[in-house]
């Protein structure tokens, strides 16, 4: 079975970057979404991902940086970090966020983005929930990734490497860097060496190690 693995950088600042790796870690293409307006960027990412399903890739797993869904309602619970337990949000507090992200915080991997509920969410999270909702329906399988979380974990490690080339980066280097890393997390994740954190039915973090032991269980195990 033939697998390839795709990560997307969702922003409205220029076009999303993607990038796709095998399972060697080597480029196999990479690029820009392009499109007038939200519908067709979306359109645009359905047409890559068949188009790379019908080039002989039997299992695309796609890796997105963004969050899958806002919040429904404000988050009741928070981490308390010194008492290593949850406590009722306090009237002060705004209740955005998902648990995800909280457990990404808490392992000090990275800040999040909070997700709020809807209405209140910034333009690049909008074209994420598109592009989650349009993909899935795809028969690839798709995660939600967190770039900034990955780096901290990868931090010091020198292998496995990845191949890539130049010939895209001109348009925004960063953002495609966090398309490679996107594809590369989901790598690490689907051969068994990454881990997905969130307990809230919201969507989870896609990692590309395992957590540290000295994680508190509590924190991985949303109330309620």
């Amino acid at each position: 079975m033939t697998a390839a693995y795709l990560g997307i950088d969702p922003q409205t600042k220029r076009f999303p970057a993607w990038m796709l790796l095998d399972p060697e870690r080597r480029m196999i293409d990479s690029g820009w979404l392009s499109g007038g307006n939200f519908r067709e960027i979306t359109h645009e990412a359905v047409e890559l991902t068949q188009r790379i399903q019908h080039e002989g890739i039997d299992r695309l797993l796609i890796g997105i940086d963004a969050p899958r869904q806002h919040r429904p309602t404000i988050r009741e619970y928070y981490w308390d970090r010194k008492k290593t337990t949850w406590r009722p949000r306090k009237p002060s507090e705004v209740g955005y966020g998902r648990h995800c992200e909280v457990v990404v915080k808490a392992a000090k991997l990275a800040n999040p983005q909070w997700t709020p509920v809807a209405g209140n969410c910034p333009e690049w999270m909008e074209l994420g929930f598109s592009l989650f909702e349009a993909l899935v329906k795809t028969g690839a399988s798709v995660h939600e990734v967190f770039p900034s979380a990955s780096y901290s974990m990868l931090e010091g490690e020198r292998h496995p490497p990845v191949s890539i080339d130049f010939s895209a980066f001109r348009p925004g280097k960063t953002d495609m860097i966090d398309a490679c890393i996107a594809a590369y997390t989901m790598i690490e994740f689907d051969q068994g060496r990454g881990c997905e954190v969130g307990d809230d039915g919201l969507g989870t973090i896609v990692l590309p190690r395992a957590l540290s032991e000295r994680i508190p269980v509590e924190l991985l195990q949303y109330p309620g």
